[in-house]
């Protein structure tokens, strides 16, 4: 190869060693004229210069480290910008290039209450950003541009009816229920003479033997009633001896009792005193021989098939319960075992060091597993069954004193409006009002909406206090 073509041939490994080279086409020439890449591809220019190696170091020009290394050019597409410029931008349509958008002013690229009538730098080099007409309104919008919401990943849903369920935990005791509890009491002097094989604890039945009592007024009443009856004349009857039974029942004698000595014609020594209803023995208070004054209570049964839950409701729950609401309830003595039942009462008073409201549930018994003052713990299903409008949690922004979503109105357009929220549950609330049926609400990345809202609403505070800019 003779000495040119060399010369040539190392100039063009040089130039594409460097990022190209354009051939010079005078005559007599034919030595490359090597390029940089920028300029060969038409780069803007660097916005600032960062450390080689990617540490937190920045400079606004050229600038070399301590080992002589030249720091980094940042062009602006490899910057982090929320703006449309960048390798990364969707493509501008052609309703956008052929409608050319003034610009009002420009902001600064930090958020800072600063904006300037012409385009100029911060102090770290960074371009202000342009604001077009239409994107600062005054109906409270926000506008935001497609590569923004694709990358902050903006997600609408619309507004629907939905049946919202939410429960509530609360624990509790099992209590008897107060209408099935019965007492045997005597209402005369009397003298226990035999008591039946029953204890504490006994589960009894309806009619069922439990004690006989010698009472000398129930034995006096007994032989009035007997003379009464065989004093009668004829079918008619005396209304005496209609006081005479009366007098019996008063006593607290038994039909079957009375009965017997209207059959037998006999006056009996000592009455036969049976169980009230079916039920447990919780009291036996009674011992052969013993004498009962009037008032004391001998027996008290009680009909354990149905009992109450008595459920302690924290107050901030009371105003989600309503009568007839279906409550599940779980005894820890059996895990895995649900008992259902309906709220029959709610009580009117709130205990002042708990700060719950007792609520009552019954409950079937029906093979006696739920026993008195057992704990255990109640599931309220709260809610309607009814459908109402709702949106998912995510939607909603509250500052504590207002709520509020984001209307979605498309072509980027964001608007804010407020609602009044009713229950939760399952992931949605209720929306009593501000929202329709089919509106899109966002409900994902509404934040940062919420943050780009603030900061235009700052910055047009800003304009309108110092004027135009």
């Amino acid at each position: 190869m003779n000495r040119p073509g060399l010369v040539t041939l190392a100039a063009a490994v040089i130039a594409a060693a460097v990022g190209g080279y354009v051939v010079n086409q005078r005559p007599g020439f034919h030595v490359g004229a090597v390029m940089t890449p920028a300029v060969a591809q038409g780069t803007p220019a660097a916005i600032y210069y960062q450390d080689p190696d990617g540490k937190p170091f920045y400079a606004s020009g050229p600038k070399k480290t301590d080992d002589g290394r030249d720091y980094r050019a940042v062009p602006p597409g490899a910057d982090v910008s929320f703006d449309e410029a960048g390798p990364n931008a969707p493509p501008v349509t052609s309703a956008e290039t052929t409608t050319e958008r003034k610009i009002k002013y420009y902001r600064n690229p930090m958020g800072l209450p600063d904006t300037s009538p012409v385009p100029k730098k911060d102090s770290m080099g960074m371009d202000y950003i342009p604001v077009y007409d239409g994107e600062d309104t005054d109906d409270g919008s926000v506008k935001l541009s497609i590569g923004k919401i694709q990358r902050t990943g903006v997600k609408s849903e619309l507004a629907a009816r939905r049946v919202i369920k939410t429960s509530v935990r609360a624990p509790g005791t099992i209590q008897l229920d107060e209408r099935r509890i019965s007492v045997i009491a005597m209402r005369a002097e009397s003298y226990v003479q035999k008591v039946a094989d029953v204890t504490t604890g006994t589960r009894v039945t309806k009619g069922q033997p439990l004690m006989d009592i010698y009472s000398p007024a129930v034995t006096s009443a007994a032989a009035e009633f007997l003379a009464t009856i065989n004093s009668r004349v004829g079918a008619g009857v005396d209304p005496y001896g209609r006081g005479s039974r009366q007098r019996l029942m008063n006593l607290d004698v038994s039909d079957n009792a009375i009965a017997a000595i209207e059959k037998t014609r006999t006056v009996p020594v000592s009455v036969q005193w049976t169980a009230p209803r079916d039920g447990i023995v919780l009291e036996r208070n009674v011992i052969e021989g013993m004498r009962a004054q009037p008032g004391d209570v001998l027996f008290r049964v009680a009909d354990t098939s149905l009992v109450w839950a008595m459920v302690d409701v924290a107050e901030r729950d009371l105003g989600a319960m309503a009568l007839g609401q279906p409550v599940t309830v779980r005894a820890r003595s059996f895990p895995g075992r649900e008992f259902a039942g309906k709220i029959s009462v709610i009580y009117p008073q709130v205990n002042r060091e708990t700060r719950t409201a007792r609520v009552r549930v019954e409950l079937a018994n029906a093979d006696l597993a739920l026993l008195p003052d057992m704990y255990v713990d109640a599931v309220i299903d709260t809610g309607s069954a009814d459908a109402v409008l709702a949106v998912p949690d995510s939607a909603i922004l509250d500052t504590g004193s207002r709520q509020a979503v984001f209307i979605d109105k498309g072509q980027g357009r964001f608007e804010p409006r407020g609602v009044k929220l009713g229950h939760r549950g399952a992931g949605y609330v209720e929306i009593r009002e501000g929202l329709s049926k089919g509106e899109p609400v966002v409900v994902s990345a509404n934040f940062l909406i919420d943050a780009e809202s603030n900061l235009k609403a700052a910055l047009k505070g800003f304009s309108d206090t110092g004027g135009k800019p």
